[in-house]
């Protein structure tokens, strides 16, 4: 059976989640993708199929209802659906991120046996709200102030401690799933008498969508990744009942600092749009696209469009083995050799993916920059992959270097 997108090596469980994903990505996923781009409308019918698949819940356990999928498992699922339409994929990562890091991410991490009871009895609620309720998380995390979303400075949206819950104030951009999301993730600074208001006090709560105080603002029609509605939101004086904290305070401190991976889940998308480009090249070179070039034909003798593809695929194998070896390093307190990995891997996917587009397009010719064929699609969407928070291009180099030549106390405890 071909794998395409799988680990080489996937266990059976593995294996039938990523089928039931490829299923739906052929049969549903990939012709509604066109439209979704065009109108720059949210793929409320993929999240449909996902709901009624059981996928909504994919990556929370089993003992809370739902379907289980570990970091490895997670990362393969989000790189099969990026194939079929990356704006699911990328939107879909948003919400599953989020119990991946209230669940597993969390239960790595050291905390008081206070505060991990709290978070047992907590997650309960939030995880029925997905596997009964069937709702949405979206994880808005960038804001006006950039700094903080790169892990520079706190965050702009704060929290303040009332009777039952939080009052929440501030903005977020780039908010994807605006308007579909049930419940938006937001990562904020506490702001209480008595505590500093740094990154170390950061609170991730679940905002109810439809609280009073939220608005949803500005427009969305942008060069790629246009199905996922990432418009701007603003919280005043937004009410959020205690029992929405999806994790401890300061655990997301703890995290982006001591479980850097968690930041590494975006690259699953853009790996499966590489490996969408890449066979849709393969496919228009032999013949097997309508309006493309006859089937045998001529085009797929040329030296030059051998070459070209020859560089598409080790481009596609260096994303593929880089990412492969870092999705199984995931861990709490990784190594330096780890960490430093897993930048690369994040510059390469995302990198990659964008250049192998270019050469889809140089490959199969003008015909494929017609709308009535994906690659133009393709490669607009992979060009955003270089503005993806908290690890740009520009990010990754910078800590890359710096962190190769400084020791641990010369960096400082920034994430």
């Amino acid at each position: 059976m071909e794998l395409g997108i799988l680990h080489q090596d996937p266990t059976e469980r593995q294996r039938e989640l990523v089928m039931k994903i490829r299923e739906l990505g052929q049969n549903k996923f990939a012709a509604r993708a066109d439209q979704y781009d065009r109108e720059g409308a949210f793929p409320f019918e993929n999240y449909d199929d996902l709901r009624e698949a059981g996928f909504l819940a994919v990556t929370i356990p089993e003992e809370y209802g739902g379907l289980g999928a570990d970091y490895q498992t997670y990362c393969m699922i989000s790189a099969e659906l990026g194939r079929w339409c990356p704006t699911t994929a990328l939107t879909f990562n948003m919400h599953a991120a989020t119990f991946m890091w209230s669940f597993q991410i969390a239960d790595s991490m050291p905390m008081s046996d206070e505060d991990r009871k709290l978070h047992n009895e907590r997650r309960i609620g939030i995880a029925a709200k997905v596997v009964e309720d069937g709702a949405i998380f979206a994880q808005p995390f960038s804001e006006p102030n950039t700094a903080a979303a790169a892990g520079k400075s706190p965050f702009g949206t704060t929290a303040t401690k009332v009777d039952g819950g939080w009052k929440v104030n501030g903005m977020k951009h780039f908010a994807s799933l605006t308007g579909a999301a049930s419940y938006y993730g937001l990562v904020v600074t506490r702001d209480e008498p008595g505590f500093e208001s740094d990154m170390k006090g950061a609170m991730y709560l679940a905002v109810p969508a439809d609280a009073e105080g939220v608005e949803i603002f500005g427009e969305w029609d942008v060069l790629g990744m246009r199905g996922t509605v990432s418009k701007s939101l603003k919280f005043t004086d937004v009410f959020v009942p205690d029992e929405n904290m999806m994790v401890p305070p300061g655990i997301y401190y703890q995290g982006a600092r001591d479980y850097p991976h968690m930041f590494l889940l975006l690259c699953p998308t853009y790996l499966g749009l590489s490996q969408a480009a890449f066979d849709f090249t393969i496919n228009y070179i032999v013949g097997n696209i309508e309006g493309g070039p006859a089937k045998g034909g001529e085009a797929r003798l040329s030296p030059a469009k051998q070459m070209s593809l020859a560089e598409m695929r080790i481009k596609l194998e260096q994303s593929k083995a880089l990412f492969y070896r870092c999705m199984s390093e995931a861990k709490y307190q990784p190594s330096k050799a780890d960490r430093l990995r897993a930048y690369c891997s994040q510059y390469t996917v995302m990198e990659h993916a964008n250049d192998i587009c270019r050469l889809a397009i140089r490959t199969c010719g003008g015909r494929t920059i017609f709308k009535r064929f994906p690659l133009e699609r393709l490669y607009r969407d992979s060009r955003c992959g270089s503005l993806m928070l908290p690890w740009t291009p520009e990010i990754c180099m910078e800590r890359l270097g710096r962190e190769s030549v400084l020791d641990p106390n010369e960096l400082g405890e920034a994430a």
